[in-house]
């Protein structure tokens, strides 16, 4: 056999194996993080569900979902660890305050374009010439056809071809 022959194979052996690596670390991962589960850690499970962890056992987390409730799920069942912050803010929509140290933006322009004349000046400017040109009263509008006299007589064209035609519809 030659070497052209083999190379598919090995392409697809080679595709194979790179997925199959990427599936296992992703994994690896998820069950590294589900390992570093604590007691007081924000979750949210594969179905959605965000508590918090009262327990870790081998195999079962017991989550506190709210006053007097208490799930027990399967490790596997958890598919994220929260931070505090990302937990808070998702369950009981308390934002962290980044913004502390950062300069405050007004929610309006206003205050980013103030000026030292009041507003009135700006209105009695002269108005801007666009460039159209005002028609004057004397002039007489010109002979002109319409654009609409060209599709009217299409439309009566057509309309005597279809009662021409009738006879072939049947």
């Amino acid at each position: 056999m030659s070497l052209v022959t083999l190379l598919p194979f090995i392409v697809l052996i080679g595709a194979m194996f790179l997925m199959t690596r990427s599936a296992k670390k992703k994994q690896q991962q998820a069950a590294n993080m589900r390992n570093e589960m604590q007691p007081g850690s924000g979750v949210r499970t594969i179905g959605g569900m965000y508590a918090t962890v009262k327990e870790v056992n081998d195999d079962t987390v017991l989550l506190d979902a709210g006053p007097g409730v208490e799930l027990l799920f399967a490790k596997n069942s958890i598919g994220a660890v929260l931070t505090d912050d990302e937990y808070n803010r998702i369950v009981h929509g308390i934002e962290h305050d980044l913004k502390s140290d950062a300069d405050v933006v007004p929610d309006d322009a206003s205050s980013l374009t103030e000026t030292d004349a009041p507003a009135d000046a700006a209105s009695d400017d002269k108005s801007v010439d666009l460039g159209k040109k005002a028609e004057e009263p004397d002039d007489e509008p010109a002979d002109e056809p319409t654009v609409d006299a060209a599709p009217a007589e299409a439309k009566t064209d057509e309309q005597a071809r279809k009662s021409d035609g009738g006879s072939e519809a049947k």
